[in-house]
């Protein structure tokens, strides 16, 4: 086991982090492994009822969290959100941005507005938590930052020209953010999830189409949230890794 700093250096006990889209599937089950290793986890989430559900529910097993409401496509609302958290914790030592949305469109009947809705979330979204939490990251000496991006982000898929664009985006602020922020300790990555077991994504609700997703995973699955979220744990916990996007795909992307 490491011992010192090397201990602290592989630990989130205390730490504050926010996550957003955090009552729900991939994020619900990434506030579940941060305060199982001991930290402060504020819910952030444009849904109020799940959020204070979740909120509840932890606090319930002694874990110390805080739902706050957000929009995550919303400069103001994000602002709002790191500067709550601040006023609550003292700090923000961890952003995760996972709020995210999609959808599938002929690109020539998509409309600007449909088009723009998941660029300002999805995109957007990832600036404005960049920028506010980086503020504060800055005054206390460092933090770390990771995107939740998708294998969508590195290949095409016929109908999803938004969420392609937001994706591919996402990874090169990660990029760009991580160069531009290392001198001040604060890192930034990202996950890129395959497709994920969720409310909306499973054999019941997809039927046929639910195998023909399986079926593009080597693996011989798709994923569970639970597996993402410890990728995003481990970007969390390891201070050598910035500037990276972690595929967590089943083999999805290695064909």
């Amino acid at each position: 086991m490491p011992k010192g700093d090397e201990a602290k250096m592989f630990n989130l006990d205390g730490k504050v982090a926010i996550v957003t889209g955090g009552a729900s599937g991939i994020g619900m089950e990434t506030v579940k492994a941060f305060t199982d290793k001991g930290a402060k986890v504020v819910i952030a989430d444009y849904n109020e009822d799940g959020g204070k559900k979740l909120e509840a529910e932890l606090k319930e097993k002694g874990k110390d969290v805080l739902f706050l409401q957000v929009d995550a496509g919303s400069e103001e609302s994000v602002a709002n959100l790191v500067a709550e958290t601040v006023r609550h914790y003292g700090r923000v030592d961890v952003l995760v941005n996972n709020a995210g949305i999609g959808n599938l469109a002929e690109t020539h009947n998509l409309t600007y507005e449909d088009y723009h809705k998941i660029i300002r979330v999805n995109q957007d979204g990832v600036f404005f938590g960049i920028k506010y939490a980086v503020r504060e990251m800055m005054k206390t000496g460092g933090g770390c930052i990771i995107n939740t991006s998708s294998i969508l982000g590195s290949v095409g898929e016929a109908g999803a020209f938004a969420y392609n664009a937001s994706k591919g985006a996402v990874n090169l602020m990660t990029k760009s953010a991580a160069l531009q922020y290392a001198p001040y300790k604060i890192r930034v990555n990202a996950v890129a999830p395959g497709y994920v077991e969720t409310g909306l994504v499973n054999k019941e609700a997809l039927g046929d189409f639910y195998d023909g997703l399986v079926a593009k995973h080597p693996i011989g699955r798709i994923g569970k949230p639970e597996e993402i979220a410890h990728a995003i744990v481990f970007l969390a916990e390891n201070e050598f890794v910035t500037g990276t996007t972690i595929l967590v795909d089943g083999g999805y992307t290695a064909q």
